[in-house]
């Protein structure tokens, strides 16, 4: 028997009876009584049965070692597990809301729901766009359609904000369901401080709401007898299950249009389009109502123009629902009410439109024409004074002609009994900008000017110069910040975000309205539901219909 050994970790070689065998080993050092000893490692040739009893009773039994391996193993296992669900719970909840945030719930949250809907119940649905009053307008028309085709409406939310503009309807189709805030519930809780995720981006930019924040729905559909659903852009077809309404791709018509003129509602069948109709295709209300699908699809049906009724019933529906379409929010009317009262409750009233598209390459003229018919109209000056006065604050080298003031054909087709003369003095509570006219001739030019626009900063803004000079009373929304603080604690309770912001055009609406006379841009949507609806609503005149 030989025996070889390599020191610092290698193998030990054996013989024994012949054969070799091999196994990792390395000499031990020890410290006995101050001197350094080499103890050579254990044998691992079979020996005497002394020898082993030896070694067994230095060594603990195996069986105590199993278990304290096993225990070490299940104290791993338990760290880990709770490790885990630990960290998921953190990451869960990073975005919880802390416990001082209270969310103020609007009444929105408490509308009427719908009534089960039966088997046999049809339905309209439309896709909407653009702006708030573009998404006005196609509700207005949805909602008369519904009547006609004697249909349950499904109503889309009311998107505020950044806007989605008109496609075609399968891309219409898709911006809407891919544009939502379904599985974004997180994205308002993210702390102030922690990197906004990437999916949350833009999520505070727009919001939706149902129109019921801002329209009495319940009492308009009672009065014409149009059911609604309330839609909250998710797909409509998961929408609808909610109310258990199972339609498939078979009880659907579908008016698939690839451009925003490609259909028009007639409501009689012997009328017809004038060849120079901007609209491409006329559909007939008596022969869409047979239908005998379940869910008539619409793509857009925004356009003033777009139904073309003649009817003596359809033209009292669209009465109805245009005058029923007035904002109702308690929380905006309220805020309204404290500015009418500082205006001292006497005060004329201007839409200047200048922010977007045509209405920005128009503003100087749009502005200059607003500007006349507030100073030569409203107030009574007379053609020269006027020209006079725009020449003495707008020094130019060329001598400029009165503008051309079109006529408002269908508000003249509308006659409402005069109003009150303006007084020639007035008690609004609030400081004017500059000293008021002294000459007797410009006395009405004190009156209170409210005007309500799309510009950032219309006090600085160089267009609204010769307002300013002229009126000395005059004042924009944002002279009354002090009174808007009421609207900091709305939320939307549908996904959380603050409505302030979006709820600053609707309430310069309200406030205009209650103007004793209003001028308004022409080709706006806006100034045209002031004047032709809102206005007159409040000074309790027969509305304006358009189309």
């Amino acid at each position: 028997m030989t025996l070889r050994t390599i020191y610092k970790g290698c193998p030990v070689q054996t013989k024994y009876q012949g054969q070799f065998s091999y196994t990792f080993q390395s000499p031990s050092v020890t410290l006995e009584k101050g001197a350094y000893r080499m103890r050579a490692p254990r044998s691992t040739r079979p020996g005497s049965s002394l020898s082993q009893s030896v070694m067994s009773a230095k060594q603990p039994p195996s069986h105590s070692q199993n278990r304290k391996l096993a225990i070490l193993i299940a104290i791993l296992a338990f760290a880990s597990i709770t490790c885990f669900f630990f960290a998921y719970h953190l990451f869960t909840t990073r975005f919880a809301p802390s416990s001082h945030v209270q969310l103020r719930p609007h009444h929105a949250d408490t509308r009427p729901k719908a009534n089960p809907p039966t088997p046999d119940t049809k339905y309209l649905s439309y896709y909407p766009h653009s702006g708030l009053h573009n998404q006005r307008i196609a509700l207005e028309n949805a909602l008369i359609l519904a009547k006609a085709l004697n249909r349950t409406l499904l109503v889309p939310f009311l998107r505020l904000g950044k806007p989605i503009r008109y496609v075609s309807f399968e891309k219409l189709q898709r911006f809407l369901v891919l544009g939502s805030k379904i599985g974004l519930e997180h994205c308002p809780l993210v702390p102030v401080g922690i990197p906004i995720p990437d999916e949350c981006s833009g999520y505070e930019e727009w919001t939706s709401i149902p129109w019921d924040h801002f329209v009495d729905l319940h009492a308009l559909g009672e009065k014409i007898g149009v059911k609604m659903i309330q839609w909250d852009g998710s797909p409509a077809a998961e929408y609808m299950k909610k109310f258990h309404i199972d339609i498939f791709e078979a009880d659907t018509l579908t008016l698939q249009d690839s451009g925003p003129y490609d259909f028009r509602f007639l409501d009689t069948l012997d009328d017809v389009s004038p060849t120079r109709d901007k609209y491409l295709s006329s559909i007939y209300i008596p022969a869409l109502a047979q239908a005998p699908e379940r869910l008539v699809q619409i793509g857009t049906l925004f356009g003033s123009s777009r139904l073309k009724l003649r009817q003596g019933v359809s033209k009292s529906v669209r009465r109805d629902v245009r005058s029923g379409m007035a904002f109702t929010n308690p929380d905006l009317s309220r805020v309204a009410d404290t500015i009418y009262e500082a205006l001292g409750a006497v005060y004329i009233g201007a839409h200047i439109r200048v922010g977007d598209g045509q209405f920005e390459k128009q503003s100087t003229v749009n502005a200059r024409t607003i500007w006349w018919n507030l100073v030569h109209l409203v107030c009574g000056l007379d053609l020269e004074e006027t020209l006079t006065l725009e020449q003495q604050l707008t020094p130019l080298d060329e001598d400029l002609d009165p503008p051309l003031i079109q006529p408002d054909v269908p508000s003249l087709r509308v006659p409402h009994p005069p109003l009150p003369p303006l007084p020639h003095t007035f008690k609004h509570k609030i400081r004017c900008r500059a000293p008021l006219h002294t000459s007797a001739s410009f006395q009405k030019l004190n009156a209170p000017l409210y005007i309500a626009t799309d510009s950032p900063n219309p006090a600085a803004d160089p267009l609204f110069l010769i307002y300013i000079q002229t009126f000395p009373c005059i004042f924009f929304l944002s002279d009354f910040a002090s009174r808007l603080t009421s609207l900091d604690a709305l939320i939307n309770p549908y996904d959380q975000v603050p409505l302030k912001g979006f709820l600053i055009p609707v309430l310069d609406a309200i406030v205009l309205a209650r103007a004793r006379e209003v001028v308004v841009t022409g080709g706006s949507t806006f100034g045209a539901f002031v004047k032709d609806v809102l206005w007159r609503r409040h000074w309790g005149f027969e509305i304006v219909q358009r189309g």
